[in-house]
């Protein structure tokens, strides 16, 4: 499964966190540019990924966030939704279907820019993101083998 992962280098869909990642932390204001930020943003989008703005902010501070990012040259697929015409409905969960995350809230924190793009993109190349569970990523349960039909296990 990890194989498949890796060579699998067509664009990918992944979630950016605004407050923290983006920009520096000053919630509810617009903090300071990360440092690479958006010029790593700028080539995410040039190498086909599908990139969603995943952030805590609503209403106007969220339409502040997102005309903050389009004047430093960014637009994203989509805002807080899996795709732009999503509509929320109580009865989905609301995790993205995303196959990455990018946030400061990551166990260990946020990397930085430029040690982000290291890990999607070595030496500046295809998608080659290797995961350390590959087991996790999965969003469904596999067809069980006859062992586990007998034997419920």
């Amino acid at each position: 499964m990890q194989q498949q992962f890796l060579n699998n280098n067509t664009g990918k869909t992944i979630a950016i966190d605004f407050d923290g990642t983006i920009v520096e932390h000053s919630y509810p204001a617009i903090g300071k540019e990360m440092m690479f930020a958006f010029a790593t943003i700028k080539e995410l989008q040039k190498k086909g990924h599908k990139l969603i703005l995943f952030t805590y902010r609503t209403g106007s501070l969220l339409d502040e966030a997102v005309e903050y990012c389009k004047q430093n040259g960014v637009e994203f697929y989509a805002v807080n939704n899996n795709y732009p015409e999503e509509t929320i409905n109580e009865n989905l969960p609301r995790k993205l279907n995303v196959d990455i995350f990018i946030d400061d809230r990551n166990v260990g924190g946020f990397l930085g820019w430029s040690a982000t793009w290291q890990i999607l993109h070595p030496e500046g190349g295809d998608f080659n993101h290797i995961l350390k569970n590959p087991e996790a990523h999965n969003n469904y349960k596999k067809n069980k083998t006859i062992f586990h039909k007998i034997f419920g296990k």
